[in-house]
């Protein structure tokens, strides 16, 4: 059996070290990476990962610091794995909460703007309600789309449709002889 060996490009430049080969991750995203690289390490060597009432306690306060002004970076490597593990169950439980809480809010404003529509006393009211509800996201009856298709064709079949539009047009050339424009058919 022959081994494959893939083709590697002498001018592709490597990174000089580790930092600068990972990409610019924001806080959050690089809370998820630690934390599924310490479910990982956690899992292959047996040893499960129980956070302890400091830790809890450091990852709240760190919480509290991300809430309070999400563009801070916090390094993360100072902190020990139980606290790393500890603050993205939080942080993932926060934005599940988050999403469901969203999700029952949009119901509860289209069920209000149908009662609404259903019992306002006067048309302009109900036009109101109406409108608004046609502007919420999903509803969307008021959001103008349009479509794009793209025809994949062979090249040849392009050019051929090119110069028989291009064959189809009538030009003239004007030139300046004697003070006055003449039109010359090509």
């Amino acid at each position: 059996m022959q081994p494959l060996v893939p083709d590697i490009e002498e001018s592709l430049a490597l990174p000089a070290n580790a930092v600068e080969a990972l990409p610019d991750l924001t806080p959050a995203q690089e809370l998820e990476m630690r934390a599924r690289t310490i479910k990982f390490l956690s899992d292959i060597s047996g040893q499960p990962i129980i956070p302890n009432d400091t830790d809890g306690a450091l990852a709240h306060e760190v919480a509290r610091k991300m809430i309070e002004d999400p563009k801070t970076k916090v390094d993360y490597a100072i902190y020990p794995n139980e606290m790393i593990a500890f603050l993205a169950g939080m942080v993932k439980q926060m934005n599940h909460a988050l999403v469901d809480d969203l999700a029952e809010l949009k119901n509860y404003v289209v069920t209000g703007l149908v009662k609404e529509i259903e019992t306002a006393k006067d048309a302009k009211t109900r036009l109101q309600a109406l409108t608004k509800l046609g502007e919420v996201d999903g509803v969307d009856a008021f959001k103008k789309r349009s479509e794009v298709t793209h025809v994949v064709k062979p090249i040849e079949e392009v050019e051929k449709e090119l110069l028989s539009v291009l064959e189809g047009i009538e030009y003239s050339v004007v030139g300046e002889d004697s003070g006055k424009d003449r039109a010359v058919d090509a």
